[in-house]
């Protein structure tokens, strides 16, 4: 019996951990669904803005929000920072909103909210102030007056093609607003990229190395080398546009390439380092791992055996204190001959049971 309560014990632990690690899995599960959400804001200088901080999923989470120089604003509903300009919007489990007044150009950058999971996550979202200034002008007759407004800010890639609107509203118009927009053009420096047509490039095979580059104005045709020199094998390595063919791969070939690409703003490069493989050797690799498989089978094995021995050693027992405990003077009998023999009225019975082999 002692040995069956160890029995039972061990078998709820078991299972009492085995629910434990499921608990902790669908726990982090839960905890790596939850990505904090922003949108970058525009603003003009002088006036209010607003950063909204959303998070879908959360389970009782933390948010922070914190500005360019890493300075914590608000950690949930709790101000942080000794601004009367930056107040509380919304704090909730869900979202976390603030607002700047009387932006400034100092104020402008990178703003971030943290989601206080493990690890945390954050989301970054990026305040744009503009700068507008007016200018008022009249004839000698005060009759005619001319406005005019200019905007600056600072512009990146990204900018490209983006449209900037220019609104002018008067009594005259009969409710009718004048509208002239102008769509920008950013110039920006190239931006490179190799892609391989493979990502295991193997001996006796073919390879194609795409430079991918993108810039304004457009880049000009790029320039490929080899470990800081020309291609060492022109009939075998043929550069056409953007691409680098090299027919038929071999170990000669293992080294970095390097892909330039320049326009009139800069120049820009990317490199690959190429190491062919034996397709011999990714084979074997590929294959299955036999010396895993043949740890798992000698385990489950090993487990069986003991079980199997375990069980037939209690049924053993049983069975056998239910057998002696059937006659009396069994308990001092050397053997299961003599406790029969001794048996009471068992003398007879036990001479007619008597069976001899020839």
């Amino acid at each position: 019996m002692i040995w069956k309560r160890s029995a039972v014990l061990r078998f709820y632990s078991v299972c009492g951990l085995l629910l434990q690690a499921a608990a902790s899995k669908n726990k982090m599960k839960g905890s790596q669904g939850q990505f904090p959400l922003t949108q970058n804001v525009t603003v003009v200088e002088g006036g209010t803005a607003i950063l909204t901080c959303r998070v879908d999923q959360n389970d009782n989470t933390s948010l922070q929000w914190s500005n360019p120089a890493q300075q914590t604003l608000y950690f949930d509903d709790k101000k942080a920072l000794r601004d009367n300009r930056i107040e509380l919007v919304r704090a909730s489990w869900h979202e976390l909103s603030i607002s700047v007044s009387d932006v400034s150009l100092s104020d402008e950058g990178q703003y971030t909210c943290s989601l206080f999971t493990m690890p945390v996550k954050t989301s970054k979202a990026y305040l744009t102030v503009l700068d507008v200034k007016y200018l008022k002008e009249e004839d000698a007759n005060r009759k005619t007056f001319t406005v005019s407004s200019t905007l600056d800010f600072r512009v990146d890639r990204s900018d490209d093609g983006a449209a900037v609107i220019c609104r002018v509203d008067h009594e005259s118009l009969n409710a009718t607003p004048q509208v002239a927009m102008q769509v920008l053009e950013i110039h920006y420096t190239p931006s490179v990229k190799i892609i391989p047509s493979t990502p295991f490039p193997q001996e006796g095979q073919p390879l194609i190395l795409t430079c991918e580059s993108k810039g304004k104005p457009l880049p000009e045709p790029v320039l490929w080398t080899k470990d800081g020199g020309e291609l060492p094998d022109p009939d075998r390595m043929v550069v056409s546009g953007r691409e680098l063919n090299i027919l038929f791969l071999n170990k000669t070939d293992n080294g970095t390439y390097r892909c330039e690409a320049t326009n009139t703003i800069g120049q820009s490069s990317a490199e690959y380092v190429l190491i062919v493989h034996d397709p011999n050797a990714l084979a074997g690799q590929a294959g299955p791992d036999h010396a895993l498989i043949g740890g798992i089978v000698a385990v489950v094995v090993f487990v069986t055996l003991c079980s199997i021995f375990l069980l037939g050693r209690y049924l053993a027992r049983h069975k056998g204190t239910y057998l002696t405990n059937e006659a009396k003077g069994a308990e001092d009998a050397p053997d299961a001959d003599t406790a029969i023999i001794n048996a009471e009225g068992s003398q007879v019975n036990a001479e007619e049971k008597k069976e001899y082999f020839i």
